[in-house]
């Protein structure tokens, strides 16, 4: 169980690193982007659990279904790609606590529609929540290490 959990969290995070890296180029210090992530990444737990329990409501037939939640959010992100929607910009100012923690939750979406459906069906959602807030500290460590092997 605590591997499947760190293996989803590595495959739903990995773009994660790079905005690391890019927040702690740019903040003021360090605690800054470590609270903000820690912030914006329990607000997508909070979403995911408060979705799972709601789809925990539905009728067992219909939850495997669920599962096409990511495929959904994968084709529309490809679909804006191939249309030349990406409006990502780099801020101009230094990230505080809440910018990295909205931008962590605005790009927490993807997380979103991938952890509903598995912990609508999880037999320990709490080893998913616990495994992945231990690994918002790691992931932050490697955004650092990121930051200055460049």
């Amino acid at each position: 169980m605590v591997g499947r959990a760190a293996g989803m969290f590595a495959v739903t995070n990995v773009d994660d690193l790079v905005l690391l890296a890019l927040f702690f180029a740019r903040a003021r210090s360090a605690r800054q982007v470590v609270v903000g992530q820690y912030l914006g990444f329990a607000g997508i737990l909070v979403v995911a659990v408060l979705g799972a329990l709601g789809a925990s409501l539905l009728p067992e037939q219909f939850r495997p279904w669920l599962g096409l939640i990511p495929l959904a959010l994968g084709l529309k992100a490809a679909w804006s790609l191939w249309r030349g929607n990406d409006d990502d910009e780099e801020p101009d100012v230094a990230p505080g606590v809440l910018a990295v923690a909205g931008v962590t939750l605005a790009n927490g979406g993807d997380n979103i529609g991938v952890y509903v459906p598995v912990f609508t069906v999880a037999d320990s959602l709490w080893v998913y929540v616990a495994v992945f807030l231990v690994l918002v500290g790691l992931w932050i460590a490697i955004g650092l290490l990121v930051l200055f092997s460049g």
